[in-house]
């Protein structure tokens, strides 16, 4: 018992140290600017308002082409929406099942259980829609991208117009932090683009904020409940090293 905690411990320990976003080479782009998240750090937290936002800005705009095939709609109740909302959100979508007692797939509403849904029903088509190009899912783009949520916001935010002397194709875009600053996908945001709910102003700075804050949530939805955990070791590992400290002290006090 004693060695499976101290076992959890240590890996508690150890995923408080990942950085979001470490997990592959930062390519040579310009390094995107820091920003301040609120889930950073061993007590950082996820903001739902933010969250809520974020997801408006994936469901009305990014969702058009790039899926989120490892998030489910219960997932939803995460983000500060209430059991009934997620399941609107939910029945909104059109799940494809089957086969019914005919052989025959069949559409109907989606569920809590349902993962999100794509939109294309593959890769193919995706391409075919997007001049050949196949827009990344985003479950884990946080997490899978060198400068997590900073980098999706700065390149969200790093359109321009292109270096004089630098040609670009008719389906290419520059942008100043992507990867050899031709990007296949357009501009995806502009100012006042979706109408948020809570009256905060739509710019396109904050949509990408919001937007990279809920990728975030995405691609580690369990954030909070690791953070948690990781306190209440360092605080049992304190306390530990207190216990076997005064036990020593007692054990050798008789020793000159």
């Amino acid at each position: 018992m004693r060695n499976r905690l101290i076992g959890a411990a240590l890996a508690a320990v150890r995923g408080l140290a990942v950085l979001p976003g470490a997990a592959s080479a930062a390519g040579d782009g310009p390094q995107p600017p820091e920003r301040e998240w609120s889930f950073n750090g061993i007590f950082g937290t996820f903001d739902r308002a933010a969250l809520q936002r974020g997801y408006q800005v994936y469901r009305e705009v990014c969702a058009a082409c790039h899926s989120m095939r490892l998030l489910y709609y219960r997932n939803l109740m995460q983000i500060g929406l209430s059991e009934a909302a997620a399941k609107v959100e939910a029945a909104n979508a059109f799940i494809v099942d089957g086969p019914d007692s005919e052989g025959e797939m069949f559409e109907r509403p989606g569920k809590l259980s349902d993962r999100f849904v794509s939109p294309f029903p593959n890769d193919n088509a995706a391409k075919a829609a997007n001049g050949g190009a196949l827009p990344p899912d985003l479950s884990l783009m946080a997490k899978n991208q060198a400068g997590g949520p900073d980098y999706i916001a700065a390149v969200l935010t790093g359109y321009a117009d292109p270096p004089e002397g630098m040609e670009m194709s008719d389906t290419q875009s520059y942008n100043m932090y992507y990867s050899g600053h031709r990007i296949a996908m357009p501009p995806p945001l502009s100012d006042d683009l979706v109408e948020y709910a809570d009256g905060t102003p739509a710019t396109v700075d904050q949509m990408a904020v919001d937007v990279s804050h809920f990728l975030m949530f995405a691609a580690e939805p369990q954030l909070e409940d690791r953070h948690r955990l990781g306190v209440k070791v360092i605080i049992f590992l304190l306390v530990l090293t207190g216990i076997l400290y005064a036990l020593k002290r007692k054990v050798w006090s008789a020793v000159h």
